[in-house]
């Protein structure tokens, strides 16, 4: 039998988004929206003078599932550079879709059992997008 979709952990995840206030005055700011879901989000990011991130902020309307993925993106991206959060996000896809090994972005295991509801990946990714498209905005303004 496969774990609970909605457990507490993921709803203790999902209210640590307000650890991550908008930040007013960000580099990078992207507005990203997932179609199949509408979940969406405008992603604040700051980088070091390296390209890598520095702090996020965050504005999640989304289902508990695609604001426990903004946590977990936010509590771990700081020091990241643009090809890790590439990386991690491509790795979550491909599992979804049955290949590879779970991916080894911190606490991406709570968000395993939504392996079973495609409905919910959107969700789930569109944080790791927001901030890869941020982190293309900022290498190619570098």
């Amino acid at each position: 039998m496969s774990a609970p979709l909605y457990n507490r952990d993921i709803l203790s995840l999902a209210v640590a988004t307000a650890d991550f206030p908008p930040i007013d005055a960000a580099r990078h700011r992207v507005s990203a929206r997932a179609p199949l879901c509408g979940s969406a989000i405008i992603l604040d990011l700051d980088t070091d003078a390296a390209g890598r991130v520095a702090r996020v902020g965050l504005h999640v309307e989304a289902c508990a599932l695609g604001q426990a993925s903004a946590a977990l993106l936010a509590r771990h991206a700081p020091g990241q550079e643009l090809a890790a959060i590439r990386s991690a996000r491509d790795a979550m896809a491909a599992w979804f879709k049955g290949e590879g090994e779970v991916p080894q972005w911190p606490g991406f295991d709570l968000l395993a059992p939504a392996r079973d509801y495609p409905a919910r990946h959107g969700a789930i990714l569109l944080p790791f997008d927001a901030a890869i498209a941020a982190l293309e905005e900022q290498a190619a303004a570098a």
